[in-house]
């Protein structure tokens, strides 16, 4: 579990309890491990050194501003996929050099916000938005940078709906037209055009996918080349899975080995993990509230809920669960149950058929591996409130988002002055 581990029974974040933390701020939260975020990102500049890459952490994983600040400090640029996403990058200080904007529905206002902090380039997902760009690019008398994405129609072995790779795929382009649309690029005058781009998918634990689209768009990158387009960025995506269930996972340096020998040192390497660096990261820790048997089931109901850890119930993903404290009497005795939020979707759970000691009312658990895709695409479904976010670094824990209260649920709201 990295810097999250048992010490006579009770679990602790490097130096801290886990259980001291709850009784301080109160349950639900997120938790990160400041020590496992740099050290997911340093082993990525490590493994890929030989190629001097550009770092660019995937907002969408995770855009807590300490979070984002935390890797902008050690260098580590952004893949970003909305203006919201942008002003986030810059407000944690990553250099406009360092940030590429990636979505296949780019609107004009996010553009010409993009163009204005002249960022390192568009990966650009269709003809009509190359044309759009070139447009505003004009406007403001700038010139934009890009590369094009690239669907290499290459089945990553992943849940469907994370899967960006396929034929049938909503991003990217075919060979064919990736080739077409450097051509116009080309003979656009406000286009500039840097390199080439691809993503084949989310939490991919081979290497075979990425070898494979690599070697792909070599070939691609070849026929460019001879007809005079330079690339002069080689960027692979992210998508580098971690292990929910402990199953063994390619590392960055088992990841580098592989792909190395088809890199071309000519070219700078873009990466964009999201997951590998903050996914293992950060736990959920929620506390029981009742334990309801059923004659069929023992449901086990917790303080979260699917509007705080929507993936279980979005793509049945697993989480392991933990008790964070497990020195009851009878801790080697385990029983099978459901862990469910109080929502009312059927939906709501957060594991099921779960062995875990006997609990009750006010114990606490932990949700492992939420340090992505868990605040982030967390909601106020039910009018419940989004939860706060708390980062360790060694003995110390520190709030970096403050939950939610009632009145931010009708902050932005507004009744019509008839209605008054």
């Amino acid at each position: 579990m990295g810097g999250f581990s048992y010490r006579n029974h009770e679990l602790f974040c490097e130096e801290v309890k886990i259980q001291e933390i709850a009784e301080d701020i109160g349950t639900p939260f997120y938790l990160y491990n400041y020590d496992i975020i740099v050290g997911n990102y340093q082993r990525f500049i490590e493994a890929f050194k030989e190629f001097s890459p550009l770092i660019c952490y995937a907002y969408k994983a995770n855009s807590n501003l300490a979070i984002c600040k935390v890797l902008a400090s050690k260098g580590c640029g952004a893949d970003i996929f909305s203006g919201g996403e942008l002003f986030k990058a810059r407000k944690a200080g990553v250099p406009p050099d360092k940030i590429v904007f990636n979505g296949n529905g780019k609107t004009r206002q996010e553009i010409e916000y993009a163009l204005e902090e002249n960022i390192l380039m568009f990966n650009v997902d269709q003809r009509d938005e190359l044309l759009l760009l070139n447009e505003l690019a004009k406007k403001k008398e700038k010139v934009a940078r890009i590369s094009v994405r690239v669907n290499p129609q290459i089945d990553p072995k992943t849940h469907p709906y994370v899967a960006t790779g396929l034929a049938n795929s909503k991003f990217g382009l075919s060979f064919h037209q990736a080739e077409e649309v450097y051509r116009l690029a080309t003979e656009l005058k406000n286009i500039h055009i840097l390199g080439i781009h691809t993503h084949i998918g989310s939490q991919i634990t081979k290497t075979g996918p990425y070898l494979e689209t690599l070697k792909m768009l070599n070939e691609i990158i070849s026929r460019l080349e001879k007809t005079g387009i330079e690339i002069r960025y080689l960027n692979l995506g992210g998508g580098f899975g971690i292990a929910y269930r402990e199953e063994t996972v390619p590392s960055p340096q088992e990841f580098a080995t592989m792909l190395s020998p088809y890199i071309n040192r000519d070219y700078r390497l873009i990466l964009e993990p999201g997951r590998a660096i903050v996914g293992n990261a950060g736990i959920l820790v929620t506390k029981v509230l009742y334990v309801k048997n059923t004659p069929s089931k023992t449901f086990i109901v917790v303080d979260c809920a699917m509007n705080d850890l929507i993936r279980p119930a979005l793509y049945n993903s697993f989480h392991r669960i933990l008790p964070v404290n497990n020195k009851g009497s009878e801790k080697d005795k385990t029983f099978l149950v459901d862990i469910v939020g109080p929502i009312c979707e059927d939906g709501d759970f957060l594991g099921k058929d779960r062995r875990l000691p006997a609990l009750r009312p006010g114990d606490l658990l932990a949700i492992l591996d939420t340090g992505a895709y868990g605040y982030a695409m967390s909601s106020n479904y039910n009018l419940r409130l989004r939860v706060s976010e708390v980062m360790v670094i060694k003995d110390r824990y520190y709030t970096i988002r403050e939950s939610e209260t009632y009145e931010d649920l009708i902050a932005k709201e507004i009744i019509p002055e008839e209605m008054e």
